[in-house]
């Protein structure tokens, strides 16, 4: 299956994620999502991997690799969620998707992967659609402040550094599942210790109105995770970032289906979706 349609499949499966999410973040919290995510990362994808391909033999190198991929998951996740929560799922997830800007410049840096016009161009259309859909914030929240997008452009910066490492591990072990696993198994216990820590402001809420919408998030997260990896697997980062990052146009398709009473479109959030259509449309031509 070509990387393209990969990347467009987890980017589905990210937007779901992030519908999911704002349904449930009414009633509980961004940790308490995250915690519900991790878990499902780590117990469905050590199933999968034990069931369908056992544990493989790799080095203590590329190990360390994966396990670093699993620190900086739960994190990145986090600042996702935080995002949606405090500036909605379009804007929150659309500053997320700029992760391009990010990936691309790295690979071609460390990855010494190369660019052609139409991967320009298209990653600087993504680029500026999420960045007109983004701008608008979102209005429909009193306490909405503008130094609360940090939260997701921090989420696409680790995103963009997440995308070159895991190509670069799978490069080295062509072990995508595994690869998702041990992201998972790593991610789960050490987030839910950071949780306990003394002086958390954040503490997870366990509404029981909120544990439907999370497990739908955690289990679209999960699947989206473990395609990008696919996708890195048999795909260039210049080539499967941008297209990932084309979940805000489902986002707001999601959003003016779903979300009508939380999220609003405006002519700014149209012209990005048209962007990001046009950017995903020269980077699948690709070859």
């Amino acid at each position: 299956m070509p990387p393209q349609l990969i990347a467009l499949a987890a980017a589905l499966s990210y937007a779901i994620s992030g519908i999911a999410a704002k349904r449930g973040l009414r009633y509980s919290t961004p940790v308490t999502v995250t915690l519900v995510s991790v878990a499902i990362h780590a117990v469905v994808l050590s199933i999968a991997l034990l069931i369908l391909r056992g544990v493989p033999t790799v080095s203590w190198w590329v190990l360390f690799l994966f396990v670093l991929s699993g620190v900086i998951q739960p994190i990145l996740r986090f600042l996702t969620y935080t995002g949606i929560h405090y500036v909605g799922a379009a804007a929150g997830t659309t500053l997320r998707g700029t992760h391009p800007l990010f990936s691309t410049s790295l690979a071609i840096l460390f990855l010494g992967e190369s660019l052609n016009p139409l991967i320009v161009l298209g990653t600087i259309s993504i680029v500026t659609g999420v960045a007109l859909i983004s701008w608008q914030g979102d209005k429909n929240q009193a306490s909405f402040r503008w130094w609360q997008l940090a939260y997701p452009l921090s989420a696409a910066f680790l995103a963009g550094v997440s995308h070159p490492l895991r190509r670069y591990t799978l490069s080295l072990a062509n072990e995508p599942l595994y690869l998702a696993a041990v992201i998972g198994i790593v991610a789960l216990p050490w987030f839910a210790s950071a949780t306990l820590l003394p002086g958390q402001k954040q503490r997870p809420v366990w509404d029981r109105r909120a544990m439907g919408p999370f497990l739908i998030a955690g289990t679209f997260e999960t699947l989206g995770i473990l395609l990008v990896i696919v996708a890195l697997s048999v795909g260039r980062v210049v080539v499967v970032s941008p297209i990932v990052a084309t979940s805000p146009l489902w986002i707001v398709l999601g959003a003016w289906l779903f979300l009508r009473d939380v999220e609003r479109l405006t002519l700014r959030t149209i012209l990005g979706a048209v962007c990001v259509v046009a950017g995903t449309i020269a980077i699948a031509i690709v070859r």
